[in-house]
């Protein structure tokens, strides 16, 4: 005869079947792919992103400090701006004893000594022209004082970048007269 299924999947003796449990894996191939992927990316971006500098030229060590070379300048082509305290500039065109401009107070940014700077090479650039030496342009002597800030300093080299002034003098000597100049500002 044909035995009767009771659905208690014993046999028809009324035991319980068990699931056998079965151990729960977690396929971490992909993680770890993708972990490679992005520290693979953040090194080729941040390698490739090189800090922005400014090349500063400096005299060389082995000339003699003690040696004086006093060169000429054209006068009418140089520009001397003076740093001093809580962010304060003068800028004087040529001489302090004769001067073209100034000597004048003037502050940072575009409508400030940026916009100075940009007229001035302009009128430079016709006066060089003029006299048959179209490549000379203008030459900025930047004197920072001692209760000037570092800041100050930097930014008038970034004025020189944008503006685009390729000879530029860092000096920290001062007159008498100029030092009575910034004094009183």
């Amino acid at each position: 005869m044909a035995e009767l299924n009771t659905g208690d999947g014993g046999g028809g003796k009324g035991g319980k079947v068990r699931s056998k449990k079965q151990n729960s894996k977690v396929d971490l191939t992909a993680m770890v792919d993708l972990a490679f992927l992005l520290i693979t990316f953040f090194m080729l971006t941040t390698s490739l992103s090189k800090p922005q500098s400014m090349d500063l030229s400096l005299p060389n060590k082995d000339e003699d400090p003690t040696k004086n070379k006093d060169i000429k300048v054209d006068e009418n082509r140089t520009m001397t701006v003076m740093l001093g305290e809580n962010n304060k500039m003068v800028y004087y065109m040529g001489l302090l004893e004769s001067p073209i401009a100034g000597p004048k107070d003037i502050g940072y940014g575009k409508d400030g000594i940026r916009k100075e700077v940009l007229k001035r090479k302009k009128s430079v650039l016709e006066y060089s022209t003029g006299l048959g030496k179209p490549k000379n342009g203008i030459i900025v002597i930047i004197k920072p004082t001692k209760k000037s800030t570092y800041r100050n300093l930097v930014d008038m080299l970034d004025e020189m970048a944008i503006t685009g002034v390729d000879t530029y003098a860092i000096v920290p000597e001062f007159s008498p007269e100029e030092t009575k100049l910034i004094d009183k500002k």
